[in-house]
């Protein structure tokens, strides 16, 4: 059963539509799925024909919403099995077996549901939580798990920052994911406050992040964090330098973080 709980001010609109009919009266074909088995295999994640057909339904329903929930600016299917599909699933290297076999892990800014819900059709046992901001994002992702069929994931609406000091979230996953452009001690301190200790922060990151990395060496630690690893993606026809950044939670994170809504991207701690 598909969980859906208003956290802040909104309220994900609940809306279920079918998949368009293509233009001439027919059922658009299928994307050729090659790309996406071959490249899913290339970094150790086998998929079944079945969960092929997940993505294919996720990336018509991605295209059908995209117009009314600014989901994405990639809607081409090849496109879209490197730069979403791949990439999300390229965070599994990351995450301990035992978290993708029956673990819990917070998506935090979801958005079109990056790098969460391609990891739980990848990984079926995984307790998926979904976190977005925006209430049309949050709908899309209330539809795409019920149209794929993905069961016990939750979705909440809200921002990290106040969803954080909710006792029923905070430090209760073994994972936290996070994929944004923020700086690593922005995205340390909207992760962080929500990892059980012995838990991971994966972060991911495409650029040289050394100088990042060093600048952000006093907020993990103050979020009660340490640098674990630092795992570098390689994704096919793709040339730009990936890394996921993992932080290990080793103490509970101070009760003063995270600071309020849109303090810690503004003014990262240092």
């Amino acid at each position: 059963m598909l969980t859906i709980r208003k956290k802040g001010a909104f309220m994900a609109a609940l809306v279920q539509e079918r998949t368009p009919a293509h233009r001439g009266g027919e059922p658009a074909p299928e994307p050729n799925p090659d790309a996406l088995r071959s490249g899913a295999a290339a970094l150790g994640v086998p998929l079944t024909d079945a969960q092929i057909r997940q993505f294919q339904r996720y990336h018509a329903e991605l295209t059908a919403w995209n117009r009314r929930a600014n989901l994405t600016a990639i809607t081409d299917w090849n496109a879209a099995v490197t730069l979403h599909f791949l990439d999300s699933l390229s965070v599994a290297a990351a995450i301990p077996n035992e978290t993708l076999a029956a673990g819990a892990l917070l998506d935090v800014g979801s958005g079109g549901g990056f790098p969460g819900i391609p990891l739980r059709i990848a990984y079926p046992a995984l307790r998926l939580t979904l976190l977005d901001a925006t209430a049309k994002k949050t709908a899309f992702l209330s539809h795409i798990c019920r149209a794929l069929d993905l069961r016990g994931v939750t979705v909440l609406t809200g921002r990290a920052e106040t969803l954080a000091r909710d006792p029923d979230l905070r430090e209760r996953f073994d994972a936290v994911a996070a994929r944004a452009v923020a700086e690593t001690a922005a995205l340390a301190e909207l992760t962080l406050p929500f990892v059980r200790v012995g838990g991971v922060a994966l972060l991911q990151k495409k650029a040289d992040i050394q100088d990042e990395l060093a600048r952000a060496q006093n907020a993990i630690a103050a979020l009660g964090g340490s640098l674990k690893a630092v795992t570098p993606v390689s994704l096919p026809n793709l040339n730009e330098p990936r890394a996921i950044i993992v932080l290990e939670k080793t103490a509970p994170s101070p009760p003063q973080y995270p600071r309020r809504p849109g303090i810690p991207a503004k003014r990262p701690l240092r």
